[in-house]
């Protein structure tokens, strides 16, 4: 047992030593050589399909993760709920190392062929910018110089399947230089992160010892706008309402039964008017109560280089809304956004009708101050105070149509629960430690991302701080047609992983 015991420490302070020499200089001339094939490789993964809804997506995405993770020396071994898996992959644990548990995101949005630039969201594409548009250029061209502002255009080149594959291929290269992280890894990978991980805490419950851990690292996000290196320490949650307005029984004729039929349209309009006022600001009675931001607080976000009004010339927007006095305050209060509206036709198929309904999806991202639950049941009250009646059915009966002039139905969803890490504990300095090898101080931390992660089961369970390195580029297309990353930011997030993972905790 003692010679183990020797053998062990010697192995630790030998691995110790080839890591004092992967400095700034040899982490980006290792992640150079390794850039092209790693290219190549993504290339290969984005060309699976992974809709999270699809079971056969899930299944060819897991099996593809399961065999690449094998191939860099890791057990992996599928953990289900409710008939949908996860994958989770380590090897044996260092007792003299700390551990880390990476999450990985591995489903992407749902597609529409038709509104991409290129063949298909699944044949990822390589490109160059022309005079603003990009246009498309053979992978072979990786075979010579490699420009950082080219771009893959495919489905989850950014969100998130670029972020796991610069982690992949770091690994690829401690594999290659025969020496281990400085950290005990294990790996959960996620493929219905697009549908707010339903079964994720199920199986994290059933599985605490397996996955226990001293943080955790999540390979998920967009940078920050100033492109830079960026961790960040928290996320909102999120909560959907669909809210449904009714009119007629029917659709009618506008010219027969205009000026007399009540268009729900016009109903709709008016109570959208009463969630926000012209700043911006909701509406809603405690809305925002709870949100304290500590001169703590605003240090950290004054430490964002960010312009407003750069920002602003960016979005092609001549103002803001005044929530908060800047782009990172805005962040840490809870929001209230029209995701969607639909009402009879337009262009081509509009007809002189009155609408029998209007629809209404609404999206509120919530912060820890500010549960889910809560903000849903401040909507409601709110919506009923502006003298509506709700019923939880498709279609208000006879009865209630007799009695009620305003009729709406309403159903939600409360979505990831929001989480924070502190900026200054012990795995937030090692976080640090790594970035600063790599960047020096050319980089960034961000309190909270205005987005949804599903960490907080994380968290909860296992008592353990989370915080997200950003990859891709902030004008990544994220969900929408026409999704990429920036090959520039595709190496700095291997080098990024690379600074992390060799640097003891």
């Amino acid at each position: 047992m003692v010679k183990r015991i020797l053998i062990g420490i010697f192995l630790y302070a030998f691995i110790g030593q080839a890591f004092a020499q992967l400095d700034a200089n040899k982490i980006e001339e290792l992640s150079n050589e390794e850039l092209r094939s790693s290219l190549y490789r993504f290339s290969e993964f984005l060309k699976i399909p992974n809709n999270g809804r699809i079971p056969e997506n899930i299944q060819a995405n897991l099996e593809w993760s399961q065999e690449y993770l094998k191939s860099l020396g890791y057990k992996t071994q599928v953990l289900s709920s409710n008939q949908i898996p996860h994958l989770f992959a380590s090897k044996d644990q260092n007792p003299t190392k700390k551990t880390v548990l990476v999450y990985m995101q591995i489903d992407g949005q749902p597609v529409d062929s038709s509104a991409w630039n290129q063949e298909s969201p699944y044949l990822p594409a390589l490109k160059h910018e022309v005079n603003g548009h990009w246009e498309q250029i053979p992978w072979s061209s990786l075979q010579g110089e490699i420009d950082p502002d080219w771009k893959i255009f495919a489905r989850s080149a950014s969100d998130s399947k670029g972020p796991a594959m610069v982690f992949f291929t770091a690994l690829e290269i401690l594999k290659k230089q025969g020496i281990e992280p400085a950290v005990n890894l294990k790996f959960i990978l996620d493929f219905q992160e697009e549908l707010s991980s339903p079964e994720l805490a199920k199986v994290i419950e059933k599985n605490k010892e397996l996955v226990a851990a001293d943080g955790i690292l999540i390979m998920d996000g967009t940078r920050h706008v100033s492109n830079l290196p960026n961790l960040t320490f928290g996320a909102r949650g999120i909560a959907t309402v669909t809210l449904k307005i009714f009119g007629a029984n029917r659709d009618l004729h506008s010219g027969q039964y205009g000026n007399f039929a009540p268009n729900p349209v016009f109903e709709a309009a008016r109570l959208i008017a009463s969630f926000k006022d012209e700043n911006g600001k909701v509406l809603i009675p405690g809305f925002y109560e709870g949100v304290n931001l500590t001169e703590k607080d605003q240090k950290a976000m004054e430490q964002v280089p960010e312009s407003k009004d750069e920002i602003l010339m960016d979005l092609g927007l001549a103002s803001s809304d005044e929530v908060g006095n800047s782009y990172q305050e805005a962040l840490q209060y809870p929001s209230l956004n029209i995701r969607g509206i639909q009402a009879a036709w337009v262009g081509e198929e509009v007809r002189t009708i009155i609408p029998s309904e209007m629809i209404i999806e609404i999206d509120m991202r919530t912060v820890q101050e500010t549960p889910g639950q809560r903000q849903v049941d401040l909507l409601k009250n709110h919506i009923q105070n502006q003298g509506y009646h709700l019923i939880s059915t498709e279609e208000p009966n006879e009865e209630e149509r007799r009695k009620y002039s305003k009729i709406a139905s309403f159903s939600y969803r409360i979505g990831s629960q929001p989480f924070r890490a502190e900026m200054d504990s012990e795995f937030g300095k090692w976080l640090e430690s790594g970035m600063q090898k790599v960047f020096g101080n050319n980089y960034i931390k961000t309190r909270q991302t205005g987005g949804s992660q599903p960490m907080a089961p994380f968290i909860n369970i296992l008592r353990i701080p989370a915080v997200s390195v950003r990859v891709p580029n902030p004008d990544n297309n994220i969900h929408a047609p026409n999704e990429n990353i920036r090959i520039g930011n595709y190496f700095e997030g291997i080098q990024t992983v690379l600074g992390i993972i060799s640097e003891s905790f």
